[in-house]
């Protein structure tokens, strides 16, 4: 007989940060239609970030805490925290990037941010999974919001464009998740990360069929996390979807959906399948060279097409589809036995310092954004060093951050994730990795010659206002103090621990 679980049973204290933000959410739903005019949706932003804050300070009383919640579909541990940490200050600063933006285009609505919380819940709900159904669930709580918000600036047709192609093919990789999750339960005969991590070792020693179902699980499940992540080859609805977008919303979901793709992406291989081989006695996982040519293949389109833009939401999105690939270094990098923490360590680095510096890139294309929406070519920053030089100053260092070069937090990010790559023996990979970085180069700087070097008179950025130029000081402030002073970042995941460690 099926027995009700008690309060005790659930421990919800250990999933208490994202249960306060959904919680949050649904109230501010509420709040905002009962009580707040039309005309006064700013109040309803100061809620969203109030909200925000409140799970953040929640988050510190748990943080480092291990154990699971609801009947270990969840798990609590300090990759969880630190995840946290990113996917709340990534809500922060886009709320705030938000505030007059919505106004100044005519789209204000309460229910925005809602959105924006529902969100980041299931981000946060996506790190700390320890379950396929769980992580499917808090997919769909990260992805549904951002298929409206996408098409938010109605009745824009590139912004309904945008949200429909990111629903339509966003449904597709649901799908594909699923089917994948169903044919590693036939395989495993669980969902449950830690139990599949035994069934893996039971296939392993008997052969067989198991390994077959399991291989062609895996795979389907990366083909849905892929997608969100936005990898090649299901990267093809990021250029269209992120320059149809509202500006703000594409800066959110540039680095929102990747931490929470990448943070449930890493659990499934770190804690599931760590130790699925095709042969026995072999100490590289059976994904890993996938994973590793999965990652060239990003790294070598994101950057090369990324050339040829001419629009800054475009160009962005070919880097975020390269920047994907970096990322994916440390998870193929995971594949090597021993190097699991590691991966995961260096993955967390380069979604803190790609965090700072995308949302700020962003920001600053926000503020040279016209009201209607143009304004976002590449010919627009042209003077834009002598309009407004300290926005100038701040958008080539967000440039240079995403280059790679020292003292900004790109260069952090990058070391740690090519340090990762060759103790796991993916040279090729990692020199791949350094020439890719290389090309990149030449479009990011185009931005500041275009600033500091052609005449023009330079965009007045009527869009910097005062909340929008919070942001960017935020982002920028991030940036370059995890550049200067590594150790703020690198001393958080000293310690770094995952759930399948205390819960064997």
């Amino acid at each position: 007989m099926f027995s009700v679980p008690s309060f005790a049973d659930l421990n919800m204290w250990m999933a208490a940060p994202g249960v306060v933000l959904a919680i949050g959410a649904c109230l501010l739903l509420l709040v905002d239609v009962l009580f707040i005019p039309r005309d006064r949706k700013v109040v309803t932003a100061f809620l969203s970030l109030g909200i925000v804050i409140f799970s953040f300070v929640v988050n510190l009383f748990t943080f480092n805490e291990t154990g699971t919640a609801f009947l270990g579909m969840f798990a609590a541990d300090s990759f969880t925290s630190i995840a946290n940490v990113v996917i709340l200050v990534t809500g922060f600063i886009s709320i705030l990037m938000n505030v007059d933006y919505l106004k100044r285009t005519g789209i204000e609505r309460g229910e925005f941010y809602a959105l924006i919380l529902f969100s980041l819940s299931g981000m946060m709900f996506m790190a700390s999974a320890n379950d396929l159904v769980t992580i499917f669930v808090a997919l769909e709580l990260l992805s549904i919001p951002l298929y409206v918000l996408a098409a938010f600036r109605v009745p824009d047709v590139r912004s309904e464009e945008s949200g429909m192609k990111y629903f339509i093919l966003g449904a597709f990789a649901s799908a594909f998740f699923v089917y994948g999750s169903a044919l590693v339960f036939g395989a495993t005969g669980s969902t449950t990360l830690t139990v599949i991590f035994a069934g893996v070792q039971n296939i392993v020693a008997a052969g067989g069929s198991g390994a077959f179902l399991l291989l062609l699980g895996s795979g389907l499940i990366l083909v849905g996390l892929g997608f969100k992540v936005a990898v090649v080859p299901f990267h093809m609805w990021t250029p269209d979807v992120y320059e149809g977008a509202p500006t703000p919303v594409t800066a959110f979901m540039s680095v929102g959906a990747k931490i929470g793709g990448f943070a449930a992406l890493l659990r499934i291989v770190t804690i599931a399948l760590p130790t699925f081989v095709l042969k026995s006695g072999e100490t590289t996982a059976a994904w890993q060279q996938t994973f590793w040519l999965i990652a060239a293949a990003t790294l070598i389109l994101g950057n090369f097409v990324a050339i040829a833009q001419t629009n800054i939401k475009r160009m962005l999105a070919y880097s975020s589809i390269a920047h994907a690939g970096y990322i994916m270094m440390a998870v193929a990098a995971a594949g090597s036995a021993g190097l699991g923490l590691e991966a995961i360590r260096a993955a967390l680095l380069y979604l803190i310092a790609y965090m700072f510096t995308n949302l700020g890139a962003f920001g600053v294309a926000m503020a040279i954004e016209k009201d209607d929406g143009s304004g976002t070519t590449l010919e627009d920053f042209v003077g834009l060093a002598k309009s407004r030089p300290a926005m100038a100053f701040m958008m080539a260092v967000f440039m240079l951050s995403l280059t790679g070069i020292p003292l900004t937090a790109g260069f952090i990010g990058k070391w740690y994730v090519f340090r990762a790559a060759l103790e796991a023996n993916l040279i090729p990979l990692a020199v791949i990795g350094v020439l890719t970085s290389v090309v990149s180069a030449f479009y990011y700087i185009r931005i500041i010659v275009n600033m500091y070097l052609r005449d023009g008179e330079g965009d007045q950025a009527a869009g910097a206002t005062e909340y929008v130029n919070w942001a960017i000081y935020v982002a920028f402030a991030g940036t370059i103090i995890m550049g200067i002073l590594p150790f703020l970042a690198t001393n958080l995941t000293d310690n770094l621990t995952l759930a399948a460690t205390v819960l064997k």
